[in-house]
């Protein structure tokens, strides 16, 4: 599923924007001028990357200091032991587009236990 994210211009380098959908996603614009997708969500606890350090193609989870990259969706640094899901982003007439992945997302406990009806 392709999402319109928001205008180029709208997001400047070194900032990121929240797509509350259902799970959220976040776009990053680089320093550089690149533009990646991820899951929003911390793999580690409920925590909005988007809220984050941008720092080079990484971001800092605010929460505890998590690293993820943007182009792999790696983890870096504990605690957060998965990886987010990483999304493809298409930019035409200077609109962000986001082509959501097919992927399971590696949801942190509270929420998986949540949605799976438990109490976290």
């Amino acid at each position: 599923m392709m999402i319109p994210a928001c205008r180029l211009v709208d997001l400047p380098r070194g900032e990121a924007v929240r797509l509350d959908i259902d799970p959220p996603v976040s776009v990053f614009h680089t320093e550089d001028g690149e533009v990646f997708a991820i899951d929003d969500t911390c793999t580690h606890q409920d925590a909005s990357l988007a809220d984050g350090w941008l720092e080079g193609r990484e971001v800092e989870c605010p929460l505890h200091a998590s690293k993820f990259s943007l182009r792999t969706g790696m983890v870096d640094a504990p605690p957060a032991k998965r990886p987010v899901r990483t999304h493809e982003v298409y930019i035409e007439d200077g609109m962000i587009y986001v082509q959501l992945s097919t992927e399971a997302p590696n949801l942190p406990p509270c929420i998986a236990a949540r949605l799976a009806g438990g109490l976290a």
